[in-house]
């Protein structure tokens, strides 16, 4: 009997380990197969991501093709994309530009002009402020934007009234760092001057922000044929002379020359600096993105456009 209950404690003992060691095949199956599919997945988003990065790229060497063409005239038509004109104002057909196909997902790209924004770096403090009075930003705010914007591109370490400098206020924030003291480099840099929040820099569902009204790299005058109502009220321009321009570049299309009425109010008609916003789209997602701002060359032949800027990317 004694040797009958040995066995038995034996046989459960064995039963026992087994079911451990399977337990633990199974833990070490299960933690296998999460690990491999984890795997598969990051090897999937890295070739989404390479192939959407090449997709992007495409999208900007279409974008350089319309800007190279032979149409110096541009307009903001009424679905708010830009048509390219010749001399004589004859509209050129656009290229697809939203979700065109190619071999592995498709690309989109958007081409603005930037010569319709406002240069910071050579527009006076009035005219910064009635960009901002334009959005809709309280006195406050704009005094503290525009003091903020010229102590930071001015060369000392005296702020304004309503300003900062690295001193007394950027090297005093939780991550330091210096005022610029130099002309603005980037709109992207604005992110760092005090009084610019990311909803005056990104806007809101019912106002645009100031990221897309405002550039450093034009050459300071504004393009009538597409310049944005804020824009133009920016440069002093009346609401009835707004009207007069929008309506009259879209009832008969780009504007040729400069009416003599509108002469000396920082106004022209052609651009040669224009932003790409590119997209690279993988299985209906955008799995790639890259902006940059090109200006074309009118000394090469071929034509060409020099990039004077470049973010994003794969």
């Amino acid at each position: 009997m004694r040797r009958r209950g040995i066995v038995r404690d034996e046989r459960g003992f064995a039963l026992l380990i087994v079911l451990l060691v399977l337990a633990l095949v199974a833990v070490v199956g299960a933690e296998f197969s999460y690990s491999m599919r984890l795997e598969a997945s990051a090897v999937r988003a890295y070739k989404n991501g390479i192939i959407g990065g090449h997709l992007a790229e495409t999208a900007l060497e279409q974008a350089i093709r319309e800007i190279v063409a032979d149409a110096p005239l541009v307009v903001e038509e009424d679905d708010g994309l830009l048509s390219f004109y010749t001399a004589d104002r004859r509209a050129l057909p656009r290229l697809p530009r939203s979700k065109a196909q190619l071999v592995g997902g498709y690309y989109s790209y958007r081409i603005t002009d930037e010569e319709a924004r406002l240069n910071l770096n050579t527009s006076p403090p009035d005219r910064v402020d009635r960009l901002l009075l334009a959005l809709g930003i309280e006195k406050e705010d704009r005094d503290t934007i525009t003091d903020s914007l010229q102590d930071w591109r001015d060369p000392n370490e005296e702020h304004r009234v309503n300003g900062a400098e690295s001193d007394d206020y950027y090297l005093k924030l939780p991550v330091p760092y210096r005022a610029r003291n130099a002309n603005v480099e980037s709109v992207a840099e604005l992110q760092q001057i005090k009084g610019i929040t990311p909803v005056v820099y990104n806007g809101t569902k019912d106002r645009p922000g100031l990221a897309t009204l405002v550039t450093v790299r034009s050459s300071g005058t504004v393009n009538m044929n597409t310049a944005a109502p804020a824009v133009l009220t920016a440069l002093g321009l009346s609401t009835a002379e707004i009207s007069e321009i929008r309506q009259g570049r879209h009832n008969n299309g780009p504007y040729a020359n400069v009416p003599g009425k509108f002469g000396g109010r920082n106004l022209g008609v052609s651009t040669r600096t224009f932003r790409i916003e590119a997209e690279g789209i993988v299985d209906d997602r955008v799995t790639a993105r890259l902006t940059a701002i090109v200006q074309k060359r009118t000394d090469s032949d071929p034509p060409s456009v020099v990039v004077l800027e470049w973010s994003g990317g794969r």
